[in-house]
């Protein structure tokens, strides 16, 4: 595969979705938890889908039970969960694994992709993660709220690490969508 326009994802209601109905867009693909303390990004990302969808970012949420249980509904219920809490707009498909033997194939190329920054500027938060998770790869999705950020040619241009606000993203955002916008 080249790109994420390549794969397909399941919605919620099970249906097959083609990535390639996004070509052409900015794409900001999060694995999302309802349970965890970061959840309160779920307001920054629907900012962000709200600010930007018009000019044509497209927020995907992709929730995920793999840390510590923290995403434990159907999927019925995060749907239910994402409108009513957060309100979010945004599409959230069908919960998946992100990483290990049963990844989503479409995680698998992110992470192929963009492996990871785990450096001094996370400081404190690794090294809790690290002891959670020994055997975690450096490629591999570390915890909820990890964002790769995708141009419209369906390249991935970036991954944030979880601590990285939705907010703190916007400057990255607005710079793809003004190159697209100039390449019209």
């Amino acid at each position: 595969m080249s790109g994420v326009f390549d794969f397909e994802v399941q919605a919620a209601d099970g249906t097959s979705v083609p990535l390639a109905n996004y070509a052409g867009k900015v794409l900001l693909i999060v694995n999302v938890a309802s349970k965890c303390g970061m959840t309160p990004q779920y307001e920054g990302l629907e900012a962000l889908h709200r600010q930007y969808s018009d000019r044509g970012l497209e927020v995907l949420g992709f929730p995920s039970n793999q840390f510590f249980g923290q995403e434990p509904g159907t999927d019925a219920e995060i749907q239910d969960f994402c409108k009513t809490t957060y309100d979010v707009s945004f599409p959230v498909f069908a919960k998946i694994d992100v990483n290990g033997p049963d990844a989503d194939p479409l995680f698998a190329f992110l992470r192929s992709q963009a492996p990871g920054d785990f450096g001094p500027a996370y400081g404190g938060f690794y090294e809790s993660i690290s002891k959670a998770m020994p055997d975690a790869a450096p490629s591999d999705v570390h915890w909820n709220f990890t964002k790769f950020l995708i141009d419209p040619e369906g390249r991935v241009v970036r991954r944030y690490e979880p601590p990285t606000q939705p907010g703190d993203i916007a400057p990255d955002i607005e710079a793809l969508l003004s190159a697209q916008l100039l390449q019209r």
